[in-house]
Parts: C-alpha cells; structure tokens; sequence
C-alpha cells in the first residue's frame, strides 16, 4: 500500500507562489496499477518524485509498506562527481543490495562503455538516463513509478527498456503518470485525475478518462 496524507507542494513563480498539489490524500492499493491523467503542468511529475522520495512535500507525508522506486529514469539522485560505477554502488549499498550484482546488471544493460567509469558530469542527458533506467531494473522493487516524459533518445534502448519494463511489471504494480490516455489504458488497472491541485481516483481508467476528457474539452 502506498497511501498519500495531505501532501501540498508549491512552487515560487514570478512574485507570488504555484501550487500544484493541494492537500492531496489518496491510497493505491497493493498488486495494482494506477494511471495518473493530467494536463501538461498539472504536477504529475512532482507527484510522481514525491512518492519515490525524491523530493519532499512542502507538507503532508507519505507511507508506504512496499518497497517502491524512484521515478525511472530519473538521475537527480546522483552526484554528478561520481562514476556511473559508483553510483551503482552507492544505489545498491542504499537499498541493501549486492554492490557487485548491481554494478555488473547496471554496466551491461546500460551500455555505456567507458563512460560507465567516467564522472557523470562528462554524460549527455540521454546517457544519465540509461544509467539510470539500468540502475532501476537492477534493484528489485514492488512498484515502479513511470514518468512518460523520460527518454532516452536512443530508439534501440528505448526499446529494450519497454521489454524489460513489461517484463518486470508482470510481478509489481506500477504508478505511470501520463496525459496520454491510451497508455493508461494498455498498462492501468483503474485511475486518477490529477488537476488544479486535486487528486481524485476512479474506480475504472474509462471512468477516469470520462472526466480527463471532460477536461480537455473546457479547456
């Protein structure tokens, strides 16, 4: 279960403030996938960093009794001083896994050669990321958090990220945030609508998109 009580989070803007989660409370329920629908801007992203512990609410908390991931893909985590090798290590010493089966399953599945020993800072966006992506699969996990603006722009990787995703979510249950409704469809068990600060779930995607459409259309 990962339940969210009374998450806010806001951000300054100009001369005043943001806010895109307003007092948001929720409960996905183990061994199920939940799609999040949202405009561009909406705070899916945030939403999605703040449940895989990445960045903190400005208030509110989260609890989870699963063991979740950080958003795939994401390599905000990592010091950019550090080798791809060492970060690895470090994620794995982290999660009390074994440094050496990590590094080994991060190095090979990212494929990055000899920058895998080389400081992060020496890394395009697109190597960051299939660190990244690498480092997530090596670590076993009960729910992967998927942001669908992360990409590699690598089609060959791309595609064997998706297999390897498919293949891991035949046993987790994953929290995808997305404005893409057929990808909530192919990979959700129900929904939610995420918007003007407010998290509202469903008890079926159709339902949910239902509304999200409704949305749109006003605009």
């Amino acid at each position: 279960m990962i339940e969210l009580r009374e998450i806010s989070k806001s951000y300054r803007l100009g001369s005043g403030r943001h806010t895109v989660l307003d007092s948001v409370s929720a409960v996905f329920p183990t061994g199920k996938s939940v799609g999040i629908l949202g405009v561009n801007g909406a705070g899916k992203s945030t939403l999605l960093r703040i449940i895989g512990g990445v960045e903190p609410p400005d208030r509110g908390m989260v609890v989870k009794d699963v063991r979740v991931s950080w958003p795939m893909g994401f390599s905000g985590g990592f010091n950019s001083n550090m080798t791809g090798r060492q970060g690895a290590r470090f994620v794995a010493r982290i999660y009390g896994e074994s440094p050496r089966a990590v590094e080994r399953y991060a190095r090979d599945f990212a494929e990055l050669g000899p920058y895998f020993d080389m400081p992060l800072r020496t890394y395009s966006s697109g190597m960051r990321a299939r660190l990244a992506f690498a480092v997530s699969f090596a670590v076993e996990f009960d729910c992967y958090l998927v942001d669908e603006v992360i990409a590699t722009g690598d089609a060959r990787f791309s595609k064997k990220y998706r297999r390897e995703f498919q293949d891991r979510a035949r046993n987790a249950s994953v929290i995808l945030v997305s404005h893409n409704p057929e990808a909530i469809r192919a990979e959700c068990d129900f929904a939610a609508v995420l918007t003007r600060g407010s998290l509202t779930l469903y008890g079926s995607v159709d339902e949910a998109m239902d509304v999200y459409e409704q949305l749109m259309e006003r605009g």
